[in-house]
């Protein structure tokens, strides 16, 4: 046997793996073939089958730590290449936690239904395969990933679901410019829960893009019912609505943005899209396009968060990009550490010189918007101003609010 790289050459005869000898990794054929034969518990000689390019085998050994449960002999010469149990790991480690959860199972239930065939007999006492699988499952997240989800789909149909809205602030005169329309989960037994743990679940569960329907037509409904409490005003106040990189793989996204402004009666320009990086990075080609098209209607585009992610200027040029959102993290450390102070200003700076509306996320302490006005900051918001609130007590706030004074 030669190796190069990840890659082992076997000769024709060769043994490329042995059965009872442990095992730490598994092949995927790039040339040649194999045969696979086991010693049952009698001591007979059995085959199995043979496999070609393209097949995989020893795959179960990088599953557990149980030996090779076949011999596998190459009858051509064959090139190999090798993936190793702690790669696999870590992929499987990185992946969704219900795919890594399934995974695991079905594999072990497969070596199982090898080992109930008694191609081992009682040679070599493994724990039962039930006892396996369920180590997978209470050592995984996916049993509390997939209740959470279960019960969030629940509650959007048992409106436990809410929206909550925050203020938008002018830094420049201190009026309410606009909202950002946050998805709050009161569950009837466990109280709130944190958008931390229900929105994660939510993307990766496909669930957040029947939630993002639900919350732009709330919202937009919401912002034409919020703003008979504050008329007369010179200036349309405007929503900003959260959306998830798998809300932009929905095929009817635009559609269903364009129809949802127009049953609603708000007029496009009153509506910002909130995005994360993560979006444009993962789809740029159709984030992009999704996000023309919006731009195009007369909507708004806003980053999330900018600063904890990527943060590439090329993005900035090929997006049609209006507002950046300055992290909380940084807002609330300007004060405390010189970094964080000299990147706020760095990104105020930016969207100056782009043309970009700048807001600045977890203003809390009058010294904050102090500083932020007087560094060029145009909108803000956070706690020093408003918390996020229902529609009846934003209702509430608003008939009494007056101007913040700087």
């Amino acid at each position: 046997m030669e190796r190069t790289d990840s890659r082992k050459i076997f000769k024709a005869g060769e043994v490329i793996l042995k059965q009872g000898d442990p095992g730490d990794c598994a092949y995927i054929i790039e040339e040649g073939k194999v045969e696979i034969r086991f010693t049952d518990a009698e001591g007979r000689d059995r085959l199995l089958g043979t496999r070609g390019a393209n097949a995989m085998i020893g795959e179960m050994a990088i599953i557990d730590n149980a030996p090779r449960t076949a011999t596998i002999v190459a009858l051509e010469d064959c090139k190999l290449l090798e993936i190793s149990k702690r790669d696999f790991s870590r992929r499987l480690e990185n992946a969704d936690s219900v795919l890594r959860m399934a995974t695991q199972v079905i594999l072990t239930r497969y070596r199982d239904t090898l080992t109930r065939a008694e191609i081992w007999g009682e040679r070599y006492q493994w724990p039962p395969a039930e006892m396996v699988e369920l180590s997978y499952v209470e050592n995984a997240e996916a049993v509390q990933t997939i209740t959470i989800a279960n019960e969030f789909r629940d509650a959007l149909l048992s409106k436990y679901v809410q929206l909550y809205y925050q203020p938008i602030i002018s830094l420049t005169d201190g009026t309410i410019v606009g909202f950002e329309a946050l998805m709050r989960w009161n569950h009837p037994k466990k109280g709130f829960i944190s958008p931390a743990i229900f929105i994660p679940v939510a993307e990766e569960s496909g669930l957040i893009i029947e939630a993002s329907k639900w919350a732009l037509r709330e919202a937009c409904m919401a912002l034409k019912r919020i703003e008979e409490v504050v008329k007369p005003r010179k200036k349309r106040l405007y929503m900003s609505v959260n959306f998830s990189s798998a809300d932009f793989s929905s095929d009817d996204f635009v559609n269903n943005v364009y129809n949802t402004i127009s049953e609603s009666d708000v007029v496009p320009e009153q509506i910002h899209l909130e995005i994360t990086e993560r979006v444009l990075i993962q789809q740029p080609d159709r984030a992009k396009d999704t996000l023309r098209m919006c731009r195009k209607a007369g909507m708004s585009i806003a980053i999330d968060d900018f600063g904890t992610g990527y943060s590439s200027l090329s993005y900035l040029h090929y997006f049609p990009i209006d507002t950046l959102k300055i992290d909380q993290t940084f807002v609330r450390d300007m004060h405390k550490n010189e970094h964080s102070l000299a990147l706020v200003n760095s990104i105020l700076t930016l969207g100056k010189n782009m043309h970009m509306t700048t807001v600045a996320e977890g203003v809390e302490v009058k010294e904050e918007a102090y500083k932020l006005r007087e560094m060029g900051c145009d909108l803000a918001q956070g706690y020093l101003f408003a918390k996020p609130m229902s529609e009846e007590d934003l209702k509430a706030f608003l008939a009494h609010w007056t101007p913040f004074k700087f």
